[in-house]
C-alpha cells in the first residue's frame, strides 16, 4: 500500500489578507516578532503596512532587511544575532523567495545551535523553530508554504538546499495586491518560476495525486494569465490568478520536490548572482526535452493544461507541443533564450555540473542524470 504525506501551513489568501499579519502572529503565542524583508519590499511600502498591522494587534516587532537576492549565509547569521539580541520570539517574513528563505534560515538559528551550513540537506533540524508567519509579495517562489530554504554558501559559492518539515511556516499570507508594485521583468521571471515549480512537481518521481491536483492547476493558471499579468500592473484578475498559481505550485513542489531545472539553477546562482526565476525560465524547455523520455504521457498532459488541442496527435507530438509552448510563453514575455544571453560562459560548466549533481532537487528528477549528462545539457542551453 502506498502512503502519501502532504504538509501545508494555515493559508490566508485574498485581497486584504495583509491586515491579518499581526493578529496571526499573536494567536501563535508571539509577543515580539522579527520582521525579515529586503530593501525592495521596504521601498514598495509593504513592510510599513505590516508594521501598522502589528502595532494594531499589540505585537512588538524588530526589523531586519539586510537581505540580498540569493540570500547569503552571513546575512542569515546577522539576522539570527539580531533576533537573539532583541529578545524576539517569532519570525515574520515579508517578500519573495529571498526574504522568506532567509527568514526561515534565521528561524533555524534562533532555536538551533551552530551555523546555517550544519542544516544543509534533508531533515537535519532537530529543535522546533519559533512561530513563523510568511507573507508572499511576488507570486513566484512558493516559499511561504514550502519545506525548503535555499541559502548561498559564500565560501564554496554554492546554494545550500535545506529541506525539512520544520521549515513549513505556521501561517502563510498571500494578498494579490502586493503584485501591483512588481515591474514587468520581475513579474515575468517569477511567473516562469511558478510554471517551473508546477511542471517539475508534476513530473517528479515523488508526485502523488495530492500534489498533482495542485501542480496541474498551477500550470493551467500560469498559461492563461502570465502574459496579462506581465502586461499590466493593475489587472486584478490576472494578479489574483498568478498569486493562486504560485500558492498551488508551492504546495505541489513542497511535497513532490523538484528536478534538474532547480538543481542547475541553484548551481549557477551559487557562483553568479543572477535572478533565480530567470535562470529557471531559460533552463526549463531544455530540461523538458531531456526529461520527456521518462514521462511522455505527463508531457502530453502538460500540453493540454497549457490549452493545446492534442486530439489526433501521437504522445511524442503532444510532448513536443508542450515544450514548444513553454518556449513561446517565455519569448512573449521577453525571457532570454540562452544562458549566454545573461553572461554565463562555458569555462564554468564542468564546475556547475558537479555542483548540480550534488543538489537535493536532482533526487526526484524523472530521468537519471550523471555529471556528463548535466554538462551536455548546460552546453545545449548555452
Amino acid at each position: 500500500m502506498n502512503i502519501s504525506k502532504f504538509v501545508a501551513p494555515e493559508i490566508i489568501f485574498g485581497i486584504g489578507g495583509l491586515e491579518q499579519a499581526g493578529e496571526s502572529c499573536r494567536r501563535l503565542g508571539a509577543r515580539k516578532a522579527l520582521i525579515v524583508s529586503d530593501a525592495g519590499v521596504l521601498e514598495a511600502g509593504w513592510v510599513e503596512h505590516i508594521i501598522t498591522f502589528c502595532r494594531n494587534s499589540g505585537l512588538e516587532y524588530e526589523l531586519f532587511y539586510s537581505i540580498t537576492s540569493n540570500p547569503k549565509d552571513y546575512e542569515v547569521t546577522a539576522g539570527a544575532l539580531h533576533y537573539r539580541q532583541t529578545d524576539c520570539d517569532a519570525v515574520i517574513g515579508v517578500g519573495g523567495g529571498s526574504a522568506i528563505d532567509a527568514a526561515k534560515a534565521i528561524a533555524i538559528l534562533a532555536t538551533n545551535e551552530g551555523v546555517i551550513h550544519d542544516y544543509e540537506g534533508i531533515d537535519n533540524i532537530h529543535t522546533p523553530l519559533p512561530p513563523m508567519v510568511m507573507i508572499a509579495t511576488t507570486a513566484g517562489s512558493g516559499s511561504e508554504v514550502s519545506q525548503f530554504s535555499v541559502i548561498v554558501d559564500s565560501t564554496r559559492q554554492v546554494k545550500m538546499t535545506i529541506i525539512s518539515k520544520s521549515l513549513v511556516p505556521d501561517i502563510a499570507i498571500i494578498d494579490p495586491r502586493t503584485l501591483a508594485t512588481k515591474d514587468t521583468e520581475l513579474t515575468a521571471e517569477t511567473g516562469m518560476d511558478v510554471l517551473t515549480h508546477g511542471i517539475e512537481a508534476f513530473v517528479s518521481v515523488a508526485a502523488t495525486p495530492l500534489t498533482d491536483v495542485q501542480a496541474k492547476n498551477a500550470i493551467s493558471l500560469v498559461s492563461k494569465h502570465l502574459r496579462a499579468s506581465t502586461a499590466s500592473r493593475t489587472n486584478e484578475e490576472a494578479k489574483t490568478a498568478m498569486a493562486m498559481a504560485s500558492l498551488q505550485a508551492g504546495l505541489a513542489f513542497s511535497n513532490a520536490i523538484l528536478g534538474a531545472v532547480h538543481a542547475m539553477s541553484h548551481a549557477i546562482g551559487g557562483c553568479l548572482d543572477l535572478p533565480h526565476g530567470k535562470l529557471n525560465a531559460i533552463l526549463l524547455p531544455y530540461v523538458m526535452e531531456y526529461n520527456y523520455l521518462a514521462a511522455p504521457e505527463k508531457f502530453m498532459h502538460i500540453a493540454e493544461l497549457m490549452g493545446q488541442n492534442v486530439s489526433g496527435m501521437t504522445v511524442a507530438e503532444a510532448g513536443k507541443r508542450a515544450i514548444h509552448h513553454v518556449r513561446m510563453l517565455a519569448t512573449d514575455i521577453d525571457i532570454p533564450a540562452r544562458l549566454s544571453d545573461i553572461g554565463l560562459d562555458d569555462a564554468r560548466i564542468p564546475e556547475l555540473s558537479r555542483a548540480a549533481r550534488e543538489d537535493a532537487c536532482l533526487i526526484t528528477n524523472p530521468r537519471d542524470m550523471s555529471v556528463r549528462d548535466l554538462e551536455a545539457l548546460f552546453y545545449r542551453a548555452l
